[in-house]
């Protein structure tokens, strides 16, 4: 990082960061070309869970090339100044890489929609059978990851 006085260097801050975002941002690959979408998602300490529909561009991406970026961001806010060279953004970021899959596993599948809701402060229990085999849960396993604050 080339701003080492903005690096969030304790792993439970940028934990910190990944529990509290709204909106994750995979970025995936598409041959020469990357495509990044915003998605809801939950997080379990080592892994993100998403969800999303059983077709589309997404999946034709992860299942050419697993290989995944992310991004999430809290505390967003511009900060006006004097000049239009002294304005600012702050923020609290987390930006990791990882691979993505597809979840086949019911009991996983439960496990990764449980992290979602709880991520958004709500609860999976009692969801049936058929709910779970109506969606898609990608899991992308983090292998590294690092936090910036401005």
């Amino acid at each position: 990082m080339r701003r080492g006085d903005r690096e969030i260097k304790d792993r439970s801050d940028i934990d910190r960061v990944l529990h509290a975002a709204p909106v994750c941002h995979p970025a995936l690959c598409d041959g020469d070309r990357p495509y990044v979408v915003p998605m809801s998602y939950g997080y379990d300490g080592a892994r993100l869970y998403f969800h999303c529909a059983a077709e589309g561009r997404k999946l034709e991406l992860i299942r050419r090339n697993p290989n995944a970026c992310f991004e999430v961001e809290i505390d967003v806010g511009v900060t006006a100044g004097a000049a239009a060279c002294s304005w600012g953004v702050h923020f609290q970021s987390a930006i990791g890489t990882g691979r993505l899959s597809i979840v086949a596993d019911p009991e996983e599948k439960r496990r990764g929609l449980a992290a979602l809701m709880a991520h958004y402060g709500g609860s999976f229990d009692g969801a049936s059978d058929d709910a779970v085999r109506s969606v898609c849960v990608l899991r992308l396993d983090v292998a590294e990851v690092s936090g910036k604050a401005a």
